[in-house]
Formats: structure tokens, C-alpha cells, sequence
């Protein structure tokens, strides 16, 4: 994890030299004053050296400014460094979330991915930038402050050092503890937001049942898990400085029973006491900021690992070998199709379907029957497992053809439409974003949504609201088929796209389905089965099995599964029809 954490910088490695190099002179200017004062002391003041006194002060003065001038630097690159290494992990992050497959996200809420792509990446960006700077400054400090103490007295400096040893111990002993508590301190932020995002997400369904009540009191849970967590880990955070404080504390006591000894006993003079006195702090302050950045090293981790959890998904990818699909006609066929979602239950038992260039094959039946799970494998959302069959079209293996080239040829329109913050036609062009304005206008035309737009104000620039809120129910739809027709797909699969909607919308939208189908072999999930009558097959899923097959009234004819569904929705003088 170290090195893909070191990877990150090499392409600012210029700018962290230079960062680096500002931060040793800091450093090695921090060394001036006291080596100064110990002349002062002994030297420039007893032999009443008084230009020499102005000099020296002037030259410190002047180190200071260029000292500042070199904070600044460290400061201001330092954070630019942090936060386009926080940027591009950020970018490598959503780009490889864009093609992890669809059981991730069955698997992850959204508010907890969120988190490991905002706050989680804060805290590896103050990593990122303090890390190194704190610990190549505090390190030459120590080693720099040492080492001159040590010409002042180093019995002295060895007694002071005695306590570093006890210092490491005390922070390795707290370490663990801290790590712990900031990883759950960093789940149940997680659980917060994701719990925020749901409840924001449905806030009408909400309203809509009075059950405020309900979200604040799941809100609160969540809560009450971070604030106990966060006790957790302030607990450690607690003992960690406290006991850490105490002992560079220890240092000063040693510093004033042991300096008084040696003083007292004339193996050192007030000047070289008076300059060790003032030199310890050089050595105390780096080990304290060294022991404050363990939190912000702890917090880092956290993120970087929360981070690296998710860049280890195994994303979706194409076989070695595959090939582009081309030139589509459209014929589909499912052979002795498996699968399973969890692998102690299949959904789909031997599957057996074959649907020819620019025909219709319907799919009704019980809900939880395995319609969808039909109409998510086509694309390749799932895929299938060896020795489970295979779906193939125009005769190839989809498994042996990119994943985009078949994805690119297959236009869905579902039930539960999904629209992007954004226009009217932002949305519609979704479907081929280099699609000129009169295509736009043409695909509207088609899904029968172009007139309803120009009443509006701001016509195709409309805003739409977060997931097209907006609009009703009928009108996002037909955006959604709108969208559909701008890609101009061969193969068209429909997931139950009326079954929400009124009876008036629907022979609106009917209208745009029937008129999308026209030329593109059509896989169709129906609930109305009305709107499958004139389809050139029905199949009839139950249990993950196909039960029936056959047109509309040869199935009616079998006086079967099919038949005592399309009871349940028609009166009995519909059947003779």
C-alpha cells in the first residue's frame, strides 16, 4: 500500500524536491538562534563586542524573513501538491467506479461511496502534504539540535535523550489502539451519509407516509454509532497526547535539576545553560510534532485504505481476445442459460430462447421470476459463468465481444427511469452526445415529448431538477425513450416501461414504444399484458424457467399459466377477443 501511496507523487516530483529542499532550510535556519545566543552569551557580551551584536542580529533577522518567505512556499505548494494528488486518486477513483459491474453496487450504498471519494481523500490530501514535511523538518531538527547540544554537554544531551526510547514505546503502545478507532470513526461517517443521501433520496415517499419520525429516529442510530465511535477514538487520541505530553514534560524537569547540578557545580557557565535551555525546545518541538502527526498519519491510513479497497474491485473487462460488434442484425438466442445472484440459489434454470432479426419476444410471469435477470444479461451487465450456457448474438458469444460495442447497440428503456441533473436536452443527447440539434428534435418528435418541450419557457434548456423531478411520470419516460431513439439501437429491450403509469399516459407512451420498436428485435418485460398482445412471441417465466411458450392466442389456446394471468386483468369477454 506504501508504494501505490509513493506512486502518487511522481508526477510532482519536481515540485516536492523543491518543497523538500524549502523545508530542510527552514530547518537548518531554526539552528541560527541558538548558536547565536551561546555567542551572545559568552562571547560577544562579556567582550563588549557591540557592532558585532548588531551584525548578528541583522543577519537573524534577515534569515528570518527568508524563513518565512520559505513557509510560505512549503505551505502554499506543499497543499497545491496534497490536493492534485487528492484530484487524481479522486479521478482514478470515479473512473474506476464507472466500470466496476453492477453486483458492486448492488452491494455498496451510494452515501458510503461517497464518502471514501470526499472526506476520505481529505484526509489522504493532508497526509500527502504534511507527511513529508513534517517528518523531514522534525527529523533534521532532532538530529541537527542533538548534535549541537551535545558540544554544549553531553552528559547533559544523554540525559535528556534517556527519555526517547520511553516516548517511542508509549506512542507504538497507542498506535494500534488509534488506528482501530479511526477506521471506525471513518465506517460510521460512512453509515451517516449514506443514511443522509437515502432519506434526502426519498424524502417525498417520506412525507407521503408521515414517517419523519422514523427517518430521524434511524438517523439518530446512526449518530449515536459515529458520536460513539468518535469517543473511541478521541479516547485513544486522549491518552495518546496526554501520556506523549507528559514525557517531553520530563524533559524540561530533567533539563532544570540537571543543568542546575552541572551549573552549580561549575562544569558548565550560565551562557552555555542559558543556550541549552533554548536549544532543548529545538529538540522538543520536532518530537512533539512528530508525535501530533501520528493522528494525522492514523487519519490518512484510514483514508488511503479505504481508498485502495475500492481500486482492488475487480472491475469489469473484456476477454483477451474480443472483438468489436458490428454491423448488427439483432438475432439474440439464449442457450441452456444458468444463473445465480447468490450461489446457493439460481434465478434462471436452462434457459432456451432464440429471437430472430427485427422480431418481438414478450416475457411475463410472477415477479421474482427471472424476466429482469434475462434482460440484465443480454448486456453483459452480469455475466455468466463457464459451464452456464451462453447468449449470444448475431452468432457470437457476447462474451468473446467488448463489452461496449455490445452495450452500444442495445437501447433499454425501464419502469424506473433514471434522469441526470442537468437539461432537457443534456438528457436527451445522453444517448449520442455528438447528436446535432435536429436530431435531438427528431428523437423528441418520435417519442412524442417535442411539443410538450416548446411550451416551455426555455424549451430544450429546460432544467430538470435532480432525477428529473420536475416532470411527471409520462414525461420522463418519454425523455427516456427520446434518448433511445437519438442512440438508434438494433436491439431494444423494454423492462415493464407502462406499468407505472395511467392509462391515458400509456397509449401516450405506447405510441413512442411501438414506433421505437419498428426494425430493432425487441426484448420486451411486461405486466400489462395488454401492451403484448400483437408481440411475435410470448414466453412465460416462472421460477426461473420458461412454462409456456408461444403468440398471444396460442396461449390463450393452451388454457394455461398464460390464460389465468390475463384473467386476472380482463373480464371474460376480453378472452374471446
Amino acid at each position: 500500500m506504501f508504494k501505490r501511496f509513493i506512486s502518487y507523487y511522481r508526477s510532482h516530483e519536481k515540485m516536492l524536491v523543491l518543497d523538500m529542499l524549502a523545508a530542510l532550510l527552514i530547518s537548518v535556519i531554526g539552528m541560527v538562534y541558538p548558536i547565536v545566543t551561546n555567542n551572545m552569551l559568552n562571547e560577544y557580551i562579556p567582550n563588549k563586542m557591540y557592532s558585532t551584536i548588531v551584525v548578528a542580529g541583522i543577519v537573524v533577522l534577515l534569515l528570518y524573513i527568508v524563513r518565512m518567505l520559505l513557509r510560505y512556499f512549503v505551505q502554499y505548494y506543499g497543499h497545491i501538491i496534497g490536493v492534485k494528488m487528492q484530484s487524481q486518486m479522486r479521478k482514478d477513483l470515479f473512473a474506476h467506479l464507472q466500470k466496476l459491474p453492477y453486483r458492486f453496487y448492488d452491494n455498496n450504498e451510494t452515501g458510503r461511496i461517497m464518502t471514501r471519494i470526499t472526506s476520505d481523500l481529505f484526509e489522504v490530501c493532508e497526509l500527502a502534504h504534511h507527511g513529508p514535511e513534517n517528518l523531514l523538518i522534525s527529523s533534521v531538527m532532532i538530529i541537527l539540535s542533538f548534535s549541537y547540544l551535545v558540544t554544549i554537554d553531553w552528559i547533559l544531551t544523554l540525559i535528556i535523550f534517556a527519555c526517547v526510547p520511553i516516548l517511542v514505546v508509549v506512542t507504538m503502545h497507542y498506535r494500534k489502539a488509534m488506528k482501530n478507532a479511526f477506521d471506525d470513526r471513518r465506517k460510521s461517517n460512512a453509515t451517516i451519509n449514506a443514511s443522509v443521501e437515502s432519506s434526502v433520496t426519498g424524502i417525498r415517499v417520506t412525507k407521503a407516509y408521515t414517517n419523519a419520525s422514523r427517518e430521524v429516529e434511524k438517523f439518530a442510530k446512526g449518530d449515536e454509532e459515529f458520536v460513539d465511535a468518535s469517543r473511541r477514538a478521541y479516547d485513544a487520541m486522549a491518552k495518546f497526547h496526554s501520556s506523549t505530553s507528559f514525557i517531553t514534560d520530563i524533559f524540561n524537569v530533567f533539563i532544570l535539576i540537571a543543568g542546575g547540578l552541572f551549573l552549580y557545580s561549575g562544569r558548565i557557565s550560565f551562557g552555555d545553560y542559558s543556550t541549552f535551555i533554548v536549544s532543548v525546545n529545538l529538540f522538543i518541538n520536532p518530537v512533539n510534532t512528530l508525535i501530533g502527526f501520528m493522528e494525522q498519519f492514523q487519519n490518512g491510513v484510514s483514508g488511503f485504505r479505504r481508498f485502495v479497497e475500492i481500486m482492488d474491485e475487480e472491475p469489469e473487462c473484456d476477454a483477451p481476445d474480443a472483438r468489436e460488434l458490428t454491423n448488427v442484425r439483432g438475432e439474440i438466442e439464449f442457450k441452456n442459460v444458468t444463473y445465480a445472484y447468490d450461489p446457493t440459489k439460481e434465478v434462471l434454470h436452462n434457459i432456451d430462447l432464440k429471437l430472430e432479426k427485427g422480431r418481438k419476444l414478450a416475457l411475463v410471469g410472477p415477479s421474482g421470476g427471472g424476466k429482469t435477470t434475462l434482460c440484465h444479461l443480454l448486456p453483459n451487465f452480469y455475466q455468466l459463468e463457464d459451464g452456464n450456457g451462453s447468449i449470444s448474438i448475431d452468432g457470437a458469444d457476447i462474451r468473446t465481444l467488448t463489452l461496449d460495442s455490445v452495450r452500444r447497440n442495445i437501447g433499454i428503456v425501464q419502469q424506473d427511469v433514471f434522469l441526470f441533473v442537468g437539461t432537457i436536452r443534456e438528457n436527451i443527447l445522453y444517448g449520442k452526445p455528438d447528436a446535432t440539434d435536429e436530431e435531438v428534435y427528431e428523437a423528441a418528435k418520435r417519442a412524442n415529448i417535442h411539443d410538450y418541450i416548446m411550451t416551455l419557457e426555455k424549451g430544450y434548456d429546460t432544467e430538470i431538477g435532480e432525477r428529473g423531478i420536475k416532470l411527471s411520470g409520462g414525461q420522463k419516460q418519454r425523455l427516456s425513450i427520446a434518448r433511445v431513439f437519438l442512440k438508434d439501437p438494433a436491439i431494444l429491450i423494454l423492462d415493464e416501461a407502462t406499468s407505472a403509469l395511467d392509462n391515458t399516459t400509456e397509449v401516450l407512451i405506447q405510441q413512442a414504444l411501438d414506433e421505437l420498436c419498428k426494425g430493432r428485435t425487441t426484448l420486451v418485460v411486461a405486466h400489462r399484458l395488454s401492451t403484448i398482445r400483437n408481440a411475435d412471441e410470448i414466453a412465460v417465466v416462472m421460477d426461473g424457467r420458461i412454462t409456456e411458450r408461444g403468440t398471444h392466442d396460442e396461449l390463450i389456446a393452451k388454457d394455461g399459466v398464460y390464460k389465468k394471468l390475463y384473467a386476472l386483468q380482463f373480464r371474460e369477454n376480453d378472452l374471446i377477443e
